[in-house]
């Protein structure tokens, strides 16, 4: 006599289960969870009928559809914490140079607040980039001879030199570009698209996040990846190097794959039951949700960690630390592999920008370990043709002053917090490139052209995933939410 297969028995299950509280099966499997069941079954039969692509044409998160055509199916954000010196990598001044030195005038600072570094400080000499700089690209876009790889991706990047924040520190102001605040406790970015459209992967999260292993630098917490006061299951999931990638996620001793199924065959009965009885338990459903990721992601995550099957000429395009888990490089490789396994959004960190002194060798220390795989990252995307719908930012919290932090000596002087102008650039996924956004004095001190203010950009990056920033939202505290608060504009000048 054949056996029922495991489908088969779940679905007898839950028609018992529905038996007993006078219902058909799938108005059970409509009332449990907030339609959790339903929403699964609907999944699941759409795509046996029209195949995996017909559910990544459409949102599988809150959103019924989406608010207008997608330009990108995924984003890469690459995250340089610290604060990267914009006039020593993209912001090109030469006036600097020849002022260099001289104390800032006061009708360029205009009053604002400094950190208390310079604000102990008895003068700020002015001090140019110690860098070259030379023009790349048709638009002729400056480039520090730092970023030798960076520049030769040029034709693909729209470099944004006047992007601008409130924040003036480095935790506000990493938040503040995660999450749309300065405060803790909003959902990221990350979470936010998560929770609007879903997974286009049933066996990875919808959001995973990286960090450079063994770099210093300010703290990165995980509530820059947290999901705040949405579903904890739209939260990002980190992936750590060394033995266990993911915690908690293997077996432990004792237990085979087959065991720990039933386990979970037996715990999602038990919840389900719980489910049955009362309206909603948010928590109880996102734990059946991850516990069954988890469960797929033993097979998942060992195949997008495997590179042995890249080319030797993609490794080496990622430069020499790609070999290196837990490195830039490494994890740059990494990001390619999971968007071409449909995972929504992908957040690298980088820190160590943070050059306040010996900027001259830390800057040269950071670009030589982000540089080539940044712009790696970018030319495998186009050559696989997947640049096309994937964005890939590059940022940081804030810019850098154009004064001296502390006494101008030689090699080692550093520069300051600075929020009133700072650069980054974008790649792919509705954006044009081999242009350049937005313009500073000859100070690099204000923006005087088409700034872009954190809100403005985050509003992009929504709109080219194909949402509505201010249609987006949560409901929380009396009050509905958004990544954006009451603020942001789509910067269209920089759309394809």
């Amino acid at each position: 006599m054949n056996q029922p297969t495991k489908q088969e028995s779940r679905e007898k299950r839950c028609t018992g289960y529905a038996s007993t509280l006078g219902m058909s099966r799938r108005g059970f499997l409509d009332q449990f969870g907030m339609g959790l069941g339903a929403y699964a079954l609907s999944d699941l039969v759409s795509a046996e009928a029209h195949g995996d692509q017909s559910t990544q044409q459409r949102p599988a998160g809150v959103l019924s559809d989406y608010h207008h055509p997608p330009k990108a199916k995924r984003v890469i954000f690459l995250f340089q914490s610290g604060g990267p010196s914009q006039i020593d990598l993209l912001d090109y001044k030469p006036h600097l140079n020849e002022v260099h030195g001289q104390q800032l005038p006061d009708s360029v600072r205009q009053g604002q607040r400094l950190t208390g570094m310079s604000g102990n400080q008895s003068s700020l000499p002015l001090v140019g980039s110690p860098f070259k700089f030379t023009q790349n690209g048709e638009a002729g876009q400056w480039f520090s001879e730092v970023l030798p790889h960076t520049a030769g991706v040029a034709k693909h990047l729209c470099v944004i030199n006047s992007m601008y924040t409130e924040a003036i520190n480095h935790g506000p102001g990493v938040t503040f570009m995660q999450t749309g605040s300065q405060f803790p406790g909003r959902p990221s970015m990350g979470a936010w698209l998560s929770y609007g459209l879903g997974s286009a992967n049933q066996d990875l999260p919808s959001f995973v996040v990286m960090v450079t292993k063994d770099k210093g630098g300010q703290p990165l917490v995980s509530r820059l990846w947290g999901s705040g006061f949405i579903p904890a299951m739209h939260q990002g999931v980190r992936f750590r190097s060394g033995k266990d990638p993911i915690l908690y996620l293997n077996n432990p001793d004792g237990m085979d794959t087959s065991s720990r199924r039933r386990m979970l065959d037996a715990l999602d009965e038990l919840h389900h039951l719980q489910l049955a009885q009362q309206d909603t338990d948010p928590l109880l459903e996102t734990r059946i949700a991850e516990y069954e990721l988890a469960f797929k992601m033993q097979t998942s995550v060992p195949d997008v960690l495997n590179t042995a099957e890249e080319s030797k000429e993609t490794l080496e395009s990622y430069g020499p630390d790609v070999e290196k888990p837990g490195s830039f490089a490494a994890n740059c490789l990494l990001a390619r592999r999971l968007a071409e396994r449909g995972v929504r959004f992908i957040q690298l960190y980088h820190p160590g920008w943070d050059q306040h002194g010996g900027l001259l060798g830390g800057i040269r220390g950071q670009c030589s370990e982000t540089d080539q795989p940044s712009a790696a990252l970018v030319k495998d995307l186009a050559q696989r043709g997947m640049l096309e719908d994937t964005l890939v930012v590059w940022a940081g919290e804030f810019g850098r002053t154009n004064y001296c932090q502390g006494k101008l000596n030689g090699t080692n002087f550093g520069r300051d917090h600075h929020a009133r102008c700072y650069s980054m650039w974008m790649a792919g996924g509705g954006i044009k490139g081999g242009i350049s956004h937005g313009m500073t004095d000859e100070f690099g001190y204000n923006v005087i052209q088409d700034g872009v203010h954190v809100h403005d950009l985050q509003a992009t990056i929504l709109h080219l995933m194909g949402i509505d920033h201010e249609r987006l939202t949560y409901r929380h505290q009396g009050r509905r939410y958004r990544l954006t608060d009451v603020h942001g504009e789509v910067v269209h000048p920089i759309l394809a």
